[in-house]
């Protein structure tokens, strides 16, 4: 059976909040990127055990982390991202979440491969290897903690196309480092989520962030642009899915770090993603 959880920070910042609309759309998971304006890498140990507790009192269980891990330039200091994400990793074993959320990296930008001193622009082939070695590493300190990464193709990281992301998954090649399949994302890289996407990252699909986007590029409820969502959720159900779907609709801001839709647009996404799942009797947790 599918479960259903959310980045509840797109309700509001206060973690009560967000508890009390995922209680009232009866949603007992969360995918947790921050609470009190700050991102779940930046909560102190207090703050952790606040959340901890609340979500326990609550029937919450932590989905994944949404972490920042890998939204940094390919060039930045690798040995300090890696001090950030043993706290995600300590982050997630300390809720007991068996995923967290990273990203590959974003290449240098024109303007930053002329600073240093390159008279052409690289191609972005040109980082492959970095951000293998970097994906790798991450995946063998995660194995090592017996916590699974799950990689989101966004827009300008590495890995945001449906060529790059298999190329990534198929050459790091391990167990603990596995796909989130966001048609949305696809859509604003000019991908086709449906069916392209799908069949190339399904050995590897692991998550699903469900957002949408129209033709017009704004950002709609489930069902309303152009991800086809009525068919992947129809062959998400015959592939017999069993993970989870995330709600992230980013619906009144897309922030680099953090999207937001307030209470009233995260509980239209929610009654729009379970409208759906009704409509083809796919029973949900």
């Amino acid at each position: 059976m599918i479960r259903l959880s959310a980045f509840a920070d797109e309700i509001s910042p206060d973690l009560g909040e967000q508890i009390a609309v995922l209680q009232e759309e009866q949603i007992h998971f969360i995918d947790l990127r921050g609470a009190w304006n700050s991102n779940v890498l930046d909560l102190s140990d207090q703050q952790l055990q606040e959340v901890k507790q609340a979500l326990e009192t609550a029937g919450i269980g932590v989905a994944a982390i949404g972490s920042p891990i890998g939204k940094v330039p390919i060039t930045s200091d690798f040995a300090e991202h890696m001090q950030r994400f043993e706290r995600a990793l300590y982050v997630a074993e300390y809720l007991g979440s068996p995923y967290v959320r990273i990203f590959s990296f974003y290449p240098p930008t024109l303007s930053e491969a002329l600073h240093q001193d390159q008279q052409d622009e690289p191609g972005i082939d040109a980082y492959r290897a970095d951000v293998l070695q970097r994906l790798s590493a991450l995946t063998e300190k995660a194995a090592k903690a017996g916590i699974t990464l799950v990689h989101e193709n966004e827009k300008m990281i590495y890995g945001d196309t449906i060529a790059r992301n298999i190329d990534l998954l198929q050459s790091v090649n391990h167990p603990r480092l596995r796909a989130v399949f966001d048609p949305a994302n696809y859509l604003e890289c000019q991908q086709v989520p449906y069916p392209q996407a799908y069949e190339a990252v399904k050995p590897w699909l692991e998550y699903v962030h469900v957002k949408d986007v129209n033709a017009q590029g704004t950002l709609v409820v489930a069902g309303e642009g152009e991800a086809r969502w009525p068919d992947i959720l129809q062959r998400l159900r015959s592939d017999g899915y069993d993970g989870f779907l995330s709600l992230e609709p980013h619906l009144a801001a897309a922030g680099q770090f953090q999207g937001f839709s307030g209470a009233d647009r995260f509980r239209q996404a929610s009654q729009a993603l379970q409208r759906l799942l009704r409509e083809i009797n796919w029973e949900y947790a």
